[in-house]
């Protein structure tokens, strides 16, 4: 008689079993007939084996258990793996599958060995809120920094060399030695010749003294002292003694050293660095001229020294707490940019301009040397210093728009945080609140994510 094979799969773990049934024909006897009776006997054997499989497998919690007690173990089993193909684990040592090289055992670090063990709970967190990896890990440092920040700004006029030649007499101009705008004079130069008649009223008024009265000296004194108020030298007075007569042209000399910049009817200095000055459109030409009248007080003419100058540098909002007075920097002249020099920030303005978005900071300098041209434009590089701060790498802290957020590693598992962040330099980035000190952080935030992944912050 023909013989079939009845497979009957066994859940939880239990293999298949395989019973052989003798094949019934058609014309089978009814009930109790002898092919009925190996029918049941064969199924009563079926039920005992099934029940004495069920009592020698264990039940589904059991298995659960154990797998579980599996991942919590403190042993670390050996891990081979392929160099090229490092998707390759095998518990044993072999050949790679996809390239046939050797498998290299790994070797475990004892914080590798120890996030070797996951628990089983945590393998069970969602994706998109908690991530197990045996990255390496960082905390925060505590440090101040140093922290070059780019700036621009121009070369300007420093204020405080501006120097006023004013009219101490009314007169008419007989001669005049400036004969053009921006003329570089020196202390001792001839400006003008002048004639007044104030002037040579007191030279008359010394020589009658000298003439009548020699033996007073407070008249002499006070007619000395008045001429040489009123702009004569001691060599020019020296002169009427000697000649015994007064001098109807009498030369004015230069007490300051610098170029001309503004002349004539001048009553107060301009504006000097609040904003570029453009020279080009002024001309060339003296308002002023031989044979003019001026007016006692009258500013004739004004120097401005440029061997004493200041550099204007513009400070962004976000950088203006990192510079102080003294703050060091390196210039780069546009006009000289082989010749960088050190210098010392001088001076920051305590406000903004109006219409300005950047504080101005200053910088004294020796411009006698250097002879950088007013108005050229510089660059530098302030080493601004940080106040005591934590600070973690750059690549530790992931950016979602609004968010910045790190993977902060508790209980095995690497879990979003979000974080608030101050400065950010080129390897450094500033954490004000959101971690301590005590906090491990993924040293490297991005290489757990990818381009498909949805983090969750919890507000």
């Amino acid at each position: 008689m023909p013989k079939r094979s009845l497979h009957i799969p066994v859940c939880i773990g239990i293999p298949l079993i395989s019973i052989t049934l003798l094949a019934i024909g058609c014309n089978q006897h009814p009930n109790g007939s002898p092919a009925n009776q190996a029918t049941s006997q064969s199924a009563s054997s079926i039920g005992q084996s099934a029940s004495s499989t069920n009592q020698a497998t264990p039940s589904a919690s059991q298995a659960a258990t154990a797998s579980d007690s599996t991942f919590t173990g403190q042993t670390v089993e050996d891990i081979y793996t392929c160099p090229m193909h490092p998707q390759i684990r095998e518990h044993h040592p072999g050949s790679c599958p996809i390239c046939g090289m050797t498998l290299v055992k790994k070797e475990f670090s004892t914080a590798e060995a120890k996030n070797s063990t996951v628990d089983l709970n945590t393998l069970l967190k969602p994706t998109n809120s908690a991530v197990v990896s045996g990255i390496p890990v960082t905390a925060l440092q505590q440090t101040s920094q140093s922290l070059p920040i780019e700036v621009l700004g121009r070369v300007d006029y420093d204020t405080r060399q501006v120097q006023t030649i004013a009219a101490r007499i009314s007169g008419r101009i007989e001669k005049l030695y400036v004969k053009y705008r921006y003329q570089h004079i020196h202390t001792g130069d001839k400006i003008m010749d002048i004639y007044s008649p104030e002037l040579v009223t007191a030279q008359q008024d010394l020589l009658f003294v000298l003439h009548n009265d020699p033996g007073n000296s407070a008249l002499l004194d006070a007619a000395r002292t008045r001429l040489l108020l009123l702009g004569m030298d001691a060599q020019q007075l020296q002169e009427v003694t000697r000649s015994g007569k007064p001098l109807y042209k009498v030369t004015v000399y230069s007490h300051y050293t610098g170029h001309i910049h503004e002349a004539g009817n001048m009553t107060q200095p301009p504006d000097i660095g609040t904003a570029p000055m453009d020279l080009s459109k002024e001309p060339g030409e003296l308002p002023i001229k031989e044979g003019m009248y001026i007016q006692k007080g009258q500013t004739v003419f004004q120097l401005f020294n440029t061997d004493q100058s200041w550099i204007i540098l513009n400070l962004f909002a976000g950088s203006s707490s990192l510079v102080k007075r003294g703050s060091p920097l390196t210039i780069t002249p546009e006009t000289a940019p082989d010749q960088p020099f050190e210098a010392a920030i001088s001076y920051i303005e305590p406000f903004y301009r109006e219409g300005s978005k950047t504080l101005a900071a200053r910088v004294y300098f020796d411009n006698a040397r250097k002879k950088l041209p007013i108005g050229s434009q510089v660059s530098a590089i302030i080493r601004g210093v940080t106040g005591p701060g934590d600070w973690l790498p750059r690549e530790a802290v992931l950016s979602l728009g609004l968010h910045q957020v790190v993977l902060k590693k508790e209980n095995g598992f690497f879990q979003v945080s979000a974080v608030q962040t101050g400065i950010t330099t080129d390897s450094l980035i500033q954490i004000t609140s959101g971690l301590s000190s005590q906090d491990s952080v993924a040293a490297n935030a991005q290489f757990l994510m990818d381009s498909e992944s949805f983090i969750k912050v919890k507000e």
